[in-house]
């Protein structure tokens, strides 16, 4: 009888099982990582709108990474969802566009709506997001988009 025959060969098996358990622990790593509330910039998010709010009042983004956005209005009364510098929100709060949607930083969101909309910047910042119907940035519809700094 070959004795290597008879010889099992724990190496392999317990090489495979370190290489699970690295694998798995590295996916764990990766969610905690990624979890909400640790400040790491998402891909997508959705904003509700309720009782004239934001909420979240903040979203984090990556420069050049484009982020899609759904925003859920939930109130009985119109809001809009205009993201960019503060040259672009004052053009806005004198401004007489009553509709947005063609551009996807600029959102008209009728009661009861909601929409889906993907927007990127390229530089790192803050952008603030603002409804700017008369009075709703006075009540305290305003809220951050944050872009981090790529890689």
């Amino acid at each position: 009888m070959d004795p290597r025959s008879s010889t099992r060969r724990p190496g392999r098996l317990a090489l495979l099982g370190g290489v699970a358990l690295s694998l798995g622990l590295a996916g764990i790593a990766a969610a905690w990582v990624r979890a909400p509330g640790l400040d790491q910039a998402a891909t997508t998010a959705e904003i509700d709108i309720h009782f004239s709010a934001f909420g979240p009042t903040e979203v984090v983004a990556t420069a050049g990474v484009p982020i899609t956005v759904t925003l859920v209005n939930t109130d009985p009364i119109d809001h809009e969802w205009l993201v960019g510098d503060e040259a672009f929100h004052e053009r806005h709060r004198t401004g007489t566009e009553p509709q947005h949607g063609l551009r996807p930083t600029e959102v008209s969101l009728p009661a009861g709506s909601s929409a889906t909309t993907t927007v990127m910047f390229d530089a790192p910042g803050e952008y603030l997001f603002i409804c700017h119907f008369p009075g709703h940035e006075a009540y305290g519809m305003v809220g951050v988009l944050r872009v981090l700094p790529a890689g």
